[in-house]
């Protein structure tokens, strides 16, 4: 499942289809002109349409609002910790800098627990995630994210790591394995917004009772249809299409 995700991470970025479709036009262009000057068209389409945020926006912001935040005024005395998804930390080899601490366009994934724990002593923080790459580097996830924990000052008697697993089923199935972790407690799931309708299928299935705590957002209700961002764009509709065939992928193989 784990390298089916990588495959699936590449086939859904926006950009890869371009290249593909300018690489075979210019394979085609000497023997079929006309359908290689198609595909070059095509490639050039997908490119303009990837650049254009107002639609992406759209289906980013109800992939967002599945499980909405709670309330700001709502009280976290019901729970017993926090779930915390990896994902948000930047390649091993970064971290191999002395006293270097690096985060991803997910930061808000590893900000956001340190001031709940600062306003309520009483919860437990769980970070879980081993390595996101294909190869395993010298700091797992795990080691990076404790690196950064204890730079935050945050209580290391707080804090339990998962550190084997790779996809987000692994999140939940070995997480819940861990000695000193109860899964039918209540739980908060924090994780990017995006991310959370197939973080809370996965851990529902696997027996958790969590509570979403969705964070990292990134759109609003009323796009800007005349925005255009060839970096913005290409990175919503990769975020989208990746989520979204995900969540199918996890429902067909009965992990949701």
């Amino acid at each position: 499942m784990f390298i089916a995700s990588k495959i699936l991470s590449f086939l859904t970025q926006p950009i890869a289809w371009a290249i593909l479709l300018l690489l075979s036009g210019l394979l085609l262009l000497r023997h079929r002109r006309k359908t290689a000057l198609t595909l070059c068209w095509t490639a050039l389409g997908v490119l303009l349409l990837t650049g254009w945020e107002g639609p992406v926006d759209k289906l980013l912001y109800r992939l967002e609002i599945r499980h909405p935040a709670l309330a700001p005024d709502a009280s976290l005395q019901p729970y017993v910790g926090i779930v915390v998804l990896g994902g948000a930390l930047s390649s091993s080899k970064l971290w191999e800098k002395p006293g270097n601490i690096a985060l991803n366009s997910q930061a808000e994934r590893m900000v956001v627990p340190i001031p709940l724990l600062q306003r309520y002593p009483h919860l437990r923080m769980v970070f879980t995630g081993g390595e996101g790459d294909l190869k395993w580097g010298k700091y797992t996830e795990t080691d990076r994210a404790k690196i950064f924990f204890d730079m935050m000052g945050v209580d290391p008697a707080r804090v339990v790591y998962e550190s084997a697993s790779r996809t987000t089923y692994d999140n939940a199935v070995l997480t819940a394995r861990l000695p000193s972790v109860d899964p039918t407690q209540s739980w908060l799931l924090l994780t990017t917004a995006a991310h959370m309708p197939r973080s809370m299928g996965v851990f529902r299935k696997a027996g958790w009772n969590v509570t979403p705590y969705p964070v990292d957002f990134r759109s609003v209700q009323e796009p800007d249809w005349g925005g255009f961002s060839m970096t913005r764009g290409v990175e919503k509709w990769h975020y989208v299409l990746h989520e979204s065939i995900g969540y199918l992928a996890y429902w067909l193989a009965g992990r949701i």
